[in-house]
């Protein structure tokens, strides 16, 4: 399925390559403005993959170049939460993967769990727990991917420091932190975030983890960065609302453009 899939894609592309794979999360698919387009080709139009159902994520593929880079954009998320299964979810990673990209930028939607870090914020991911019991890799191995792919360097570290150093250029606080996975689609209870926080966790999401072990697993490096839109239960006062994730992340979504902007120019 992935060859078909990956070899549909190339026919729409062209003679165009990417070599950057970015995923846009809740409310952050502003950052596909910055791309000057080449193609944009709907999920629909690719063997095996389905249409996102949540708001937010549009469901297409963007290719063009942003930053002098040719980079591919997935626009929509395909969440466990909607029915879909994991080795789904994680397709369009082996996709780009397969066509050529070599680095992952993995952006989420999130809720923080220190309330010192107050939303809308950046926080560079430096490591994830996954708790959602799930994982893409199962199954027959895909090759190339190993049976066993280390994590130990799950998020890599020297585009983390670009992700530093373009944070600290443009005068915007980037937190770091540990993301945590979700299942979802439910919100956590005051009880379960104080779970996470003992746990290690200072984000957590309904996202990215699978995505990131699919990512590795093909020798993708991987740059993730949330955007910590609200506290989680029982940190703030406020009712969790989509809607106000989603404007969250377009609040904050010009600062994480400009980061991700620079790290492409200094790769």
């Amino acid at each position: 399925m992935i060859t078909d899939a990956a070899d549909a894609l190339r026919q729409r592309l062209g003679n165009f390559e990417p070599e950057v794979f970015m995923v846009l999360g809740s409310g952050l698919a502003g950052l596909a403005d910055a791309v000057e387009p080449r193609a944009r080709i709907p999920y629909r139009q690719i063997p095996g993959m389905p249409d996102p159902s949540v708001e937010g994520h549009v469901g297409e593929f963007l290719a063009g170049t942003l930053a002098g880079r040719k980079v591919l954009c997935q626009r929509g998320r395909l969440h466990l939460y909607e029915g879909t299964t994991p080795d789904l979810a994680v397709m369009p990673v082996r996709i780009a993967a397969e066509i050529g990209c070599n680095v992952m930028v993995v952006t989420n939607a999130a809720g923080g769990l220190d309330p010192e870090m107050q939303p809308p914020a950046l926080m560079l991911i430096t490591d994830h727990i996954n708790l959602t019991g799930r994982s893409g890799l199962v199954g027959p191995a895909l090759a190339p991917e190993p049976r066993f792919p280390d994590m130990t360097r799950a998020y890599d570290l020297k585009l983390a420091e670009l992700a530093h150093k373009a944070a600290q250029k443009l005068g915007i606080a980037m937190h770091t932190g540990v993301y945590v996975g979700l299942l979802g689609p439910s919100y956590e209870t005051p009880a379960e975030i104080r779970m996470l926080r003992t746990l290690g966790g200072t984000a957590v999401g309904m996202s990215t983890v699978l995505e990131v072990i699919a990512a590795r697993a093909r020798g993708m490096r991987v740059l993730g960065i949330s955007v910590i839109t609200n506290l989680g239960a029982g940190l703030g006062h406020a009712t969790l609302l989509h809607d106000d994730v989603l404007e969250a992340g377009r609040k904050v979504g010009k600062d994480l453009e400009r980061v991700v902007v620079e790290v492409l120019t200094a790769l």
